[in-house]
């Protein structure tokens, strides 16, 4: 089991679930999922297996974070294309270094970084993605406290 959705029980009304699977990979694969639909009396029934294409990023990016604005916690996504030095550095409105969120050799692949706000004052900031291999790219955030 990778994860567990709460449903909304027994309804005539359409209810729509999502879940990601956040898991790394180090290069294109095929990967096979099915749900498993738990009963209030404790049976259970499989779906059919479907089938997911993973492949490996064709170019970097940095995604906005989310949620935007957010507190106490935020999701920054960024994908590597090849190996390369990673650095995310997170930035306040005038440009001072507050911290380095990130720096260390990534393979291909995508990826999740958790930044907590707990000691940041209610503001704007900026992260910086910057690799080795040159590129370089800045997006803005916003905390609530």
């Amino acid at each position: 089991m990778i994860g567990f959705i709460n449903g909304n029980g027994t309804t005539t009304e359409v209810n729509n679930y999502a879940f990601t699977d956040n898991l790394f990979l180090d290069n294109s694969q095929i990967l096979f999922y099915r749900l498993k639909q738990i009963d209030y009396d404790g049976t259970f029934e499989y779906s059919n297996i479907i089938e997911v294409a993973v492949e490996t990023p064709s170019a970097f990016l940095l995604s906005q974070n989310y949620p935007n604005p957010f507190n106490p916690e935020t999701n920054i996504d960024y994908r590597i294309p090849e190996e390369t030095f990673v650095n995310i550095t997170l930035y306040d409105i005038t440009g001072r270094k507050i911290k380095e969120l990130l720096k260390e050799k990534k393979q291909p692949g995508y990826y999740t970084l958790k930044l907590k706000g707990g000691d940041l004052s209610t503001g704007i900031y900026f992260y910086r993605l910057l690799t080795s291999n040159g590129y370089t790219i800045v997006k803005k955030l916003t905390i609530l406290k």
